[in-house]
């Protein structure tokens, strides 16, 4: 896979070579950058950039950078950067900023010396003065007027040394809206402080509704009306469109999917997948971030392994749909492989998932899982389905049962089933041969500790069995005694003296749901289950329970009676059944 270079994997995943530009911001950045030099004015400039978390901001200010680096000698400015946000809480940020200036201006030949020393005595000045913003213009006339005639000389000798300085000094500072409200309302403080400097330009990134709300304070002034009286000229970056959106995702995709041979994308299937379904998610630049990152990180654990169309909508559900993508990752049975569930059983499953979703979702999420899984195209689309399981085990799809777990290789195991699931599966218990083959399949379901799905689901259903209807109870209890010798075949390895294996635990749900009937019903099904002849493990765990649980009560049996599941008579006659087996 190609290099990727850390600013592309970065939350701030902003560009500096305008040449990369794919959201038409070059441009003005241009016209900026040439207004900055050509423009004049009698004292110093602010210029500010209004946008959101991942508006694109960034990449502007660093392409207006890139062209006053551009300028003539005679027109380049000199550039001083400042980032506040990398020391709030920490270091005071006007004594960093006026560090951050000096050490800038230490490094240009043409800056006289007098400039930086006088510089330096301004900034200790202004750095002492623990006053809030909303008066630091009269503390500042006080302070330099009133109480230190010095001072006062010292601000003047700045003002005529700037005024002598030919280059302008351009002072980028992002990012604003990061910083803690103290912090915003020190750095504006230097704002007007150093607001009358001749050959001074801010040039401000920030959100301003963000930054409006942390300056705020209704005693004095609205946040707003502060920063009128801060800003003097400003643009606000509008949200790119759709095209400009898709040429930003795509280009940032090449990167990820560089060495990925062109044969192995199918251009049309892409296109469907895309339109259909991810392009709904792509709304602002903080969605390709997101998307982007996540698919640098999980891509080259599964690069060559999978189809990377299938592999760019599942990370999609990853990232935008994260619900539906764990319940895919839990449920490969519903997905992928035989139809095991009825075309209207499945159906109501997929639409009972697909409700918890919001309602301008969940038309794209469909379009996603149709183009994924044929099976879902056949149940939701009411679409021939035609088997091609060899042809997608050869192109690596996600749809195919052996290919399947590959793409989830990088998402942690879930141990429990979801609520939802939970109600799925007791949904079944109406019908005793949907409920055990559902059973069947979960023992099928190996998780990585060694368990499976299907004891992941008895031990919550002890936690379940008062929701299951009392009518429902004798063929749930069947389908348990039938499946058990299968569940029991599928007991983990585990060398614990004291990890409980599944005889315990199907014994144990059984134990409850018998206990919610009577105890005539009780034995008229122990009865039922012995003659059928099956699952004798767990039958004679159960007769063991009973005797152990009678013999340590037969001198007061009266008073523990109602706790047993059978009484003493008819535990005799199946401990008999038992024997004739």
């Amino acid at each position: 896979m190609a290099q990727t270079e850390i600013n592309d994997i970065s939350a701030d995943s902003s560009l500096v070579d305008p040449e990369k530009d794919l959201l038409g911001h070059a441009n003005f950045a241009n016209y900026l950058a040439d207004s900055i030099c050509k423009m004049t004015y009698p004292e110093g400039f602010v210029i500010a950039v209004y946008g959101c978390w991942n508006s694109g901001k960034s990449t502007l200010l660093n392409f207006v950078v890139h062209y006053l680096q551009q300028k003539p000698d005679e027109e380049k400015p000199i550039i001083v950067p400042f980032n506040p946000w990398l020391l709030s809480g920490h270091e005071n940020i006007t004594r960093r900023f006026f560090d951050q200036l000096k050490n800038v201006l230490s490094q240009e030949s043409s800056v006289p010396k007098g400039l930086r020393e006088r510089v330096a005595d301004f900034a200790a000045i202004i750095s002492d003065i623990p006053l809030p913003y909303a008066q630091t213009g009269k503390a500042l006339a006080a302070l330099l007027d009133d109480k230190d005639k010095e001072a006062a000389e010292l601000k003047e000798e700045v003002e005529d040394t700037l005024v002598q300085q030919q280059r302008r000094i351009v002072i980028t500072i992002d990012d604003i809206d990061r910083l803690a409200a103290e912090d915003i309302k020190q750095l504006f403080r230097i704002f007007k402080a150093m607001r009358n400097f001749t050959n001074l330009v801010y040039l401000l990134g920030f959100d301003k509704e963000i930054v409006i709300k942390k300056i705020a304070d209704t005693k004095e002034i609205s946040g707003e009306a502060y920063l009128e009286k801060i800003i003097q000229v400003s643009f606000e970056l509008p949200i790119p469109d759709k095209t400009s959106l898709r040429r930003l995702l795509f280009a940032k995709l090449d990167r990820i999917f560089a060495e990925t041979p062109k044969p192995k994308i199918n251009q049309t299937r892409w296109g469907d997948i895309y339109f259909q379904g991810i392009d709904h998610f792509i709304t602002n630049i903080g969605d390709i971030v997101r998307l982007v990152n996540t698919l640098t990180v999980t891509y080259p654990a599964v690069k060559n392994e999978v189809n990377p169309v299938d592999f760019i909508a599942i990370e999609s559900l990853r990232v935008f749909c994260p619900k539906i993508y764990s319940i895919i990752h839990q449920n490969p049975h519903i997905f992928v492989g035989k139809v095991n569930l009825s075309i209207d059983e499945l159906k109501n499953l997929l639409n009972t998932w697909i409700a918890q979703l919001r309602d301008e979702d969940k038309q794209a999420v469909k379009n996603l899982l149709m183009h994924l899984f044929p099976k879902l195209k056949f149940i939701l689309g009411n679409t021939y389905l035609d088997e091609k399981q060899l042809e997608w085990h050869e192109q690596l799809r996600v749809c195919s049962l052996e290919i399947f777990p590959i793409y989830f290789r990088l998402s942690l195991s879930v141990g429990e089933l979801s609520n939802i699931q939970i109600k799925i599966i007791l949904g079944l218990v109406e019908n005793t041969e949907k409920f055990r083959s559902y059973l069947i399949e979960l023992a099928k379901q190996k998780l990585p500790n060694g368990t499976t799905q299907a004891r992941v689901f008895l031990e919550q259903l002890e936690n379940s069995t008062k929701e299951i209807p009392v009518n429902y109870i004798p063929s749930v209890v069947e389908a348990l005694f039938d499946v058990s010798e299968q569940l029991l075949s599928q007991d983990d390895d585990s060398n614990s003296i004291l990890a409980f294996g599944n005889e315990v635990i199907i014994s144990r749900c059984i134990s409850q749901l018998l206990h919610q009937i009577n105890e005539i019903s009780r034995f008229e099904l122990l009865k039922k289950v012995i003659t059928q002849g099956k699952a004798l493990a767990i039958i004679n765990h159960e007769i063991a329970i009973l005797k152990e649980q009678q013999s340590q009560y037969s001198a007061d049996k009266s008073n523990y009676e109602e706790t047993w599941l059978v009484n003493a008579q008819h535990l005799k006659e199946l401990e008999e059944m038992t024997t004739q087996i």
